[in-house]
C-alpha cells in the first residue's frame, strides 16, 4: 500500500477533483473517517485505481490544518498517477519535514518534540527508540520550559531595578540571586550529561576489534553478531578490508568494525589493510583487543597495546577452550574479559563489560531525560556559558544592566530548543534533514 497525504485549506477540494466514492455522498461531513472509492482522472474520466481515502478536519489532525490520505494499491504506477492528478489539481509537493514544520507552526508541537520525530525514524536500537519516544511526549520540553521560568524570574527582579531606580526597587540580596543561577547551572550541568549519555544512543559506539593476525577477530565478530560475517581459516591475514556491522548491545548502538591484524607485511593488499585499521582506530570510541590465550600477551601484542587509549580499550583473551596455556594474562589499568569466540562462551560477560564502560552500568529508564540531538547540547554548553558569567558578575558587583544581558542571553539560547525564540534560516536547517511526507 501507498499513502498521498495533502494538507492545507485546499485539500479538500483538490481531492474532491480526483476521488469518485463508491457510494454518493458528502465525504466532507464527517472528520476521522474512511471512504471507499477510486481515483477518476478528471480530464479524461479513467478510473486510476481503487482506493480508500481518510477525511480528517482541522484542528484535529497532525497539522491542525484539514488533512487528507489517499491509500493507494502500492504499485508505482498507479501511485505515480494518482500524485500527478493530485499535482494538477491544485496541490503541490512538500518539502523535507514540511508536515511536521507545519505541525510546530501551527502549535500543535513544540520544536524538540518535531525533532524527536526524525529521531524515530533513525533509531537503530529499543533503548534509542525510547530516548525519541521520551522527547515526543514532551519530557526535555518540560524541563526546558522549567528552566526558562526560574531564569526569567531572576530576570524580571534584575529588569525591575534597572527601569525604577528612583523607586528604590531592591533586588533580593546577591547571595539569594547567586543561589538561584547556580541551581540553574547545576540542572544545565545535569542536561548536559544527558547529552552525552545520548549522543551514544542515537549515533552509535564506533568500536574496533583489533589485535595480531589469527588471534580471533573475525570469530569475535561473528559471535557477537550471532552469525557468519566474516570468512575465519586458520591463515593469518585472512581479512584484509574492514568490515562494518551495526550491533545492539544492551540497547546501545554499536558500529562494529573487524579490522586487518596489525603486523609488519610485504604482501600490498594486506599493508593496506593494516593502514586502514589504523586509521579506523584513530577515530574509534572503542576497541576491543584480541590475544591469543594460548600464545599469552607477546611483545608484539605489548608493542599495539601501548599505542591504544587504556580508558578506551577492553582486552580480549580469546580462545579459551584451548587446553593448554601460557596462564593468566592481565594488563594494569586496562579491562579485560576470557571468552572463546569459536564456541561463544564468554559473550555475555563481554557485553556487560562494554555496557558498563560506555554507560558506568546506567539504563534508559521511561523516566530519564536522554538528550540526543546535537544541537541541542551545543545550546545547552551556550546557555551554561552565560548562566556562569552571570554568577561571576555577582561576585565582581557588575552594574545590573550589564548582568542583565547574560542572564537575558541563557534564556534565549534555551528558547531555541523549543523553538520559542528560533529564527526561520534556523527552522529550514533544522526540517531540511527530514526525509520528504514527514
Amino acid at each position: 500500500m501507498g499513502i498521498i497525504r495533502i494538507s492545507g485549506e485546499k485539500a479538500f477540494p483538490a481531492a474532491e477533483k480526483i476521488f469518485r466514492p463508491a457510494r454518493p455522498k458528502n465525504w466532507q461531513g464527517e472528520s476521522h473517517r474512511l471512504h471507499y472509492g477510486h481515483v477518476v482522472d478528471f480530464s479524461t474520466g479513467k478510473v486510476i485505481d481503487e482506493v480508500l481515502l481518510t477525511v480528517m478536519k482541522s484542528p484535529y489532525t497532525y497539522t491542525r490544518e484539514n488533512v487528507v490520505e489517499i491509500n493507494c494499491h502500492g504499485g508505482i504506477v498507479p501511485l505515480r498517477e494518482t500524485m500527478r492528478l493530485v499535482l494538477a489539481a491544485g496541490a503541490r509537493l512538500a518539502d523535507p519535514g514540511e508536515f511536521t514544520k507545519r505541525a510546530f507552526i501551527n502549535g500543535r508541537i513544540d520544536l524538540t518534540q518535531a525533532e524527536s520525530v526524525i529521531d524515530i525514524i533513525r533509531s537503530k536500537t529499543e533503548a534509542s527508540l525510547k530516548v525519541a519516544l521520551s522527547q515526543l511526549e514532551g519530557g526535555l520540553s518540560a524541563r526546558i520550559t522549567f528552566l526558562q521560568d526560574n531564569i526569567l524570574g531572576i530576570l524580571a527582579q534584575l529588569e525591575a531595578a534597572i527601569d525604577f531606580p528612583e523607586d528604590d526597587v531592591d533586588i533580593e540580596s546577591h547571595r539569594e540571586v547567586q543561589k538561584k543561577a547556580l541551581e540553574i547551572v547545576k540542572e544545565l550541568d545535569l542536561l548536559i550529561d544527558a547529552a552525552v549519555k545520548g549522543k551514544i544512543y542515537r549515533e552509535g559506539i564506533r568500536t574496533v576489534i583489533t589485535g595480531r593476525p589469527n588471534v580471533g577477530k573475525s570469530s569475535l565478530l561473528n559471535a557477537l553478531l550471532g552469525r557468519e560475517r566474516a570468512i575465519v581459516t586458520c591463515i593469518p591475514g585472512t581479512t584484509r578490508d574492514v568490515i562494518e556491522e551495526t550491533i545492539n548491545i544492551r540497547g546501545i548502538p554499536l558500529v562494529l568494525a573487524d579490522t586487518a591484524g596489525l603486523r609488519e607485511t610485504s604482501d600490498l593488499v594486506e599493508k593496506i589493510g593494516v593502514e586502514k585499521t589504523r586509521e579506523f582506530l584513530a577515530g574509534a570510541d572503542l576497541m576491543l583487543f584480541v590475544v591469543d590465550a594460548h600464545e599469552g600477551i607477546t611483545l608484539e601484542d605489548r608493542e599495539i597495546l601501548q599505542t591504544l587509549p587504556g580508558e578506551k580499550t577492553i582486552l580480549i583473551i580469546n580462545k579459551t577452550d584451548l587446553a593448554e596455556r601460557t596462564g593468566v594474562i592481565r594488563e594494569e589499568n586496562i579491562p579485560s574479559v576470557e571468552i572463546s569466540a569459536l564456541k561463544g562462551e564468554g559473550i555475555e560477560l563481554l557485553e556487560d563489560k562494554i555496557e558498563e564502560i560506555i554507560t558506568g552500568g546506567g539504563i534508559v529508564t521511561p523516566e530519564s531525560i536522554i538528550i540526543s540531538n546535537v544541537r541541542h547540547e551545543e545550546i545547552l554548553i551556550r546557555a551554561r556559558g552565560h548562566m556562569a558569567e552571570f554568577c561571576s558578575s555577582l561576585e565582581e558587583n557588575i552594574p545590573l544592566d550589564l548582568m542583565s544581558i547574560d542572564i537575558r542571553n541563557s534564556w534565549e539560547a534555551l528558547g531555541e530548543i523549543t523553538g520559542s525564540t528560533v529564527t526561520e534560516n534556523l527552522l529550514d536547517r533544522i526540517f531540511s534533514d527530514f526525509c520528504i511526507g514527514k
